[in-house]
């Protein structure tokens, strides 16, 4: 009995833990925008419009395409959804949620993956012309991206011996990069590579242009879904990030109180070094994304290479 009062208070934490990074999305996006404002030597609009954005949305008639099918609906709440359950159970402010057994790397590639699937498959769906292209845009970053996300996450699985992202985590927290400290730096590199293209920042999104590229399937969407999709896609930010620093910057074991401070300093510090980075680069072509992201692999590739080799 007691066993079951104690796994439903971590199931209660976990799904608290989710809904603090849906509550938290749009202010690292408005952070994000007031930094890029102020490097521009901008006012900008300030850290809350995100918020005031997403409200106004909710009050505004939804519009759709005539010829808009079950997919253009139903994507607003399948990316909700489904970076919700990523949040529940990545083992970010806890690791004794229940929830976190099912937290298996493979599975939330897999995640990621229809994530990816039904925002593009809504572009199409939507009948527009424009939004195709931008599905289309979409698809092919996926395909450039994702290798060097599962490659680098690969390494890591293979030096802790598991798959759960819970087990990794612990593993990481007792003794950093186990037997092959070297590759698990490298695979770092990779995975932070993989994470800031994930994150939609330049050159390889551009946010103040949603509509001319990857995400231009959210071309034909308005009011209450495009309010929707917009969480989602902050949300997945937050979601991608936290996986990353749930697997290298594992937290010490110390109460939620004090877990959920060092989390969110840790996420600052990944979405001020992603503003500053973004910054500090030109927009380029989206053409040239594929001569970019080869990089990524091949640091992928040399991590899973040194841990061959014990480095």
């Amino acid at each position: 009995m007691s066993f079951d009062l104690v796994s439903l208070s971590w199931l209660l934490i976990g799904l608290l833990q989710g809904l603090l990074l849906l509550i938290i999305a749009p202010l690292m996006a408005g952070i994000s925008r007031q930094i890029k404002a102020r490097m521009q030597s901008r006012r900008g609009p300030g850290i809350l419009q995100e918020y005031r954005d997403i409200i106004k949305l909710f009050a505004r008639q939804e519009v759709a395409p005539t010829n808009a099918g079950l997919i253009f609906r139903a994507m607003p709440f399948i990316l909700i959804g489904s970076m919700l359950l990523l949040a529940t159970i990545l083992p970010i402010i806890t690791v004794g949620s229940p929830l976190g057994t099912v937290a298996d790397l493979i599975a939330i590639i897999y995640i990621f993956a229809i994530f990816r699937f039904f925002f593009s498959l809504s572009g199409l769906d939507s009948g527009s012309p424009f939004a195709g292209i931008g599905a289309s845009r979409e698809l092919m970053l996926g395909i450039l991206v994702e290798p060097i996300l599962m490659l680098s996450l690969i390494v890591v699985a293979i030096i802790a011996g598991t798959t759960n992202i819970t087990q990794i985590n612990l593993f990481f927290m007792a003794q950093w990069g186990g037997k092959a400290p070297t590759a698990a730096m490298i695979a770092l590199v990779a995975c932070a590579f993989a994470v800031f293209i994930e994150m939609g920042k330049i050159p390889f999104d551009y946010a103040e242009a949603e509509q001319e590229l990857q995400e231009g399937p959210l071309t034909e969407y308005s009011g209450v879904s495009l309010a929707l999709v917009k969480v989602g896609l902050s949300l997945k930010q937050i979601v991608i990030v936290s996986l990353f620093l749930a697997i290298f910057f594992p937290s010490p074991n110390v109460n939620i109180f004090c877990l959920v401070g060092l989390f969110l300093i840790k996420l600052l510090i990944v979405f001020v070094i992603a503003c500053v980075i973004e910054n500090s680069l030109c927009r380029g072509r989206f053409l040239l994304t594929a001569k970019v992201t080869w990089v990524g692999f091949g640091i992928s590739v040399l991590a899973y290479v040194f841990y061959l080799v014990s480095l």
